[in-house]
């Protein structure tokens, strides 16, 4: 066995997002500033900085400002278009409801955000951190995390590149990369295939509630530009989702004529039959939405998990050798819809605490300055604001839920502190049979304003190696046909974006379970929502997956 290759580093970042690069920009500012030498590496699974960043997005940019206040001035894109309107709206079937800002927290106002693509954020961000002396490999996955004997964390190994399907090795074969560091840090954004291993290995979550999910599919649209309204910026919630289920949708205007959509479906959905992604199809069909997308164009595709357990659900942020930072933890504010500034927040705080360990000449203990600084700043203060936000609609649903959602924003904004955090359950056990509901119905993609899965997946530019292991792993290849099949009719076929999952052969009466997985776009859906855990994301060879353009 050829014996892998080592490189070491004081500080090893996993993934290039807002977090990772956040904290790899402050180690270096911290390290210049104290006229020390420090080793930062950041290492990215896509094929290139942004090309696994999706979201909406709207942007606050305290964070941003905190870390590089001169941003607005220096070329960065997000600085192009602030956001200039603001609007809620409750749809039905046929209509839209204002809600009026009155109704709600200033917080929820969106004042003062920017709203663009957080790829091309991130891809600025990394041109400031290797101008810092930052190093960054996009296209090399982390696969494997490396501990010393007594446990702690020493660093992580990228995957062997060149691998068959049957685990041979092709003739192109390189052995994996091992860098070690004095610290680690997880900013593999949500369901982080090492992150959650890490949480499972330390016990992370021990004290904390269930972390829980939401879909989120976006398609950018080229549209009239006579419709484009420069920073407007729209929330909707109610249709087309029914009692059973959560979520809602966005409708950004951005530069170059483009509006970003999207729709947000909780996966903490109740009914088998339901597919986020026809939802999301099915909410375009809305008079208001199809007006403004008419004689559009529809330019990209994507789909990708969001934390939504709030405050109560981040575990344990610190273990031996290491951190979990941005979404590795999840600091969304789920009624905002923001994360960007509170994951850019924690690596800056997970930053400052392992540049002053390393200073001290401390390496693989436990960074207790990290979590001390959480309990202590703004990100904590927001997340405890809203923190029963969710878990309210969840309970009550969508109308009386969010009554009561709405008069718990006010109260606690206003420092009158509820004398309770609600808990969560897990989403994967949430399903009901299928003979406990009807199939909801769908619109037959016209390929105008709707479409269907594989045409979608095209425009996400996703690509796999197709000779290489299946990264996504059943821990036992009977549950589908014997477990999922007769009680869900197997939901993985609907709650995949991408169409990876198939049930081939049930009329001939040989059902088999097919995994399509060259059409996986990383968004972490089986993994969170299979309702016996049997699905297993594991990292592919690295450079695979989407690569999204402007996303």
């Amino acid at each position: 066995m050829t014996e892998r290759e080592s490189m070491p580093y004081d500080v090893v970042i996993v993934g290039a997002g807002p977090a990772g690069l956040s904290a790899a920009i402050r180690l270096k500012q911290l390290a210049a500033e104290g006229g020390a030498e420090l080793s930062v590496c950041v290492l990215e699974k896509g094929s290139e900085v942004g090309a696994h960043i999706l979201s909406g997005a709207v942007i606050d940019p305290r964070a941003l400002d905190e870390l590089l206040p001169d941003w607005r001035e220096d070329g960065c894109p997000m600085a192009e278009v602030p956001v200039t309107q603001n609007h809620h709206w409750i749809l039905s079937a046929t209509k839209k409801r204002v809600l009026p800002h009155l109704w709600t927290p200033p917080f929820m106002h969106n004042k003062n955000t920017y709203t663009g693509s957080l790829g091309n954020l991130c891809r600025w961000l990394a041109g400031k951190a290797e101008e810092l002396g930052v190093e960054i490999f996009p296209g090399f996955a982390a696969a494997e995390i490396l501990f010393h004997d007594d446990g702690r964390v020493k660093g992580v190994a990228t995957g062997d590149m060149g691998v068959a399907r049957d685990g041979t090795r092709k003739a192109d074969w390189q052995p994996g990369l091992e860098l070690h560091a004095k610290y680690t840090f997880f900013a593999e954004g949500v369901r982080g295939h090492l992150s959650k291993e890490i949480i499972r290995q330390f016990d992370l979550d021990r004290d904390s509630e269930p972390q829980v999910y939401g879909l989120g599919i976006k398609e950018l649209w080229d549209i009239d530009p006579a419709k484009h309204e420069l920073g407007k910026v729209v929330h909707t919630q109610g249709w087309p989702l029914g009692d059973d289920a959560n979520g809602g949708g966005w409708i950004y205007h951005q530069a170059n004529g483009q509006v970003s959509i999207g729709f947000v479906t909780w996966l903490n959905y109740s009914n088998p039959y339901l597919s986020p992604f026809q939802e999301m199809q099915k909410w375009k069909t809305h008079p208001e939405i199809a007006e403004l997308l008419k004689g559009g164009k529809r330019v990209s595709y994507g789909a990708r998990a969001i934390n939504e357990g709030g405050l109560q659900a981040i575990p344990k942020l610190v273990f031996p050798g290491g951190a979990l930072i941005g979404c590795s933890a999840g600091f969304l504010n789920v009624p905002r819809i923001k994360g960007t500034h509170t994951a850019m927040k924690s690596g800056m705080m997970a930053a400052e605490a392992a540049f002053e360990a390393v200073q001290a000449g401390r390496e693989g203990d436990e960074l207790s300055a990290y979590p001390d600084a959480f309990e202590r700043s703004w990100v904590k203060k927001e997340l405890s604001i809203v923190r029963n936000t969710k878990p309210l609609v969840a309970r009550f649903g969508d109308f009386m839920g969010s009554g009561l959602a709405g008069v718990t924003m006010w109260l606690e904004y206003f420092k009158l502190k509820m004398p309770f955090t609600m808990k969560q359950h897990r989403d994967h056990e949430t399903l009901w049979r299928k003979d406990q509901v009807k199939p909801p119905v769908y619109p037959k993609p016209d390929g105008v304003l709707t479409f269907d899965r594989l045409s979608s997946v095209f425009l996400s530019n996703t690509n796999h190696e197709e000779d290489q292991p299946v990264h996504l792993t059943l821990k036992d290849a009977s549950v589908p046909i014997e477990h999922n099949l007769p009680l869900y009719d197997e939901p993985a076929q609907r709650y995949c974006p991408a169409g990876v999952y198939e049930v081939v052969g049930v009329e001939e009466g040989d059902p088999k379970f097919v995994i399509n997985a060259q059409n996986c776009v990383h968004c972490k859906t089986c993994d969170i929502k299979d309702p016996t855990q049997n699905i297993n994301w594991v990292v592919p060879e690295g450079g695979g997956g989407p690569n999204y353009p402007n996303m």
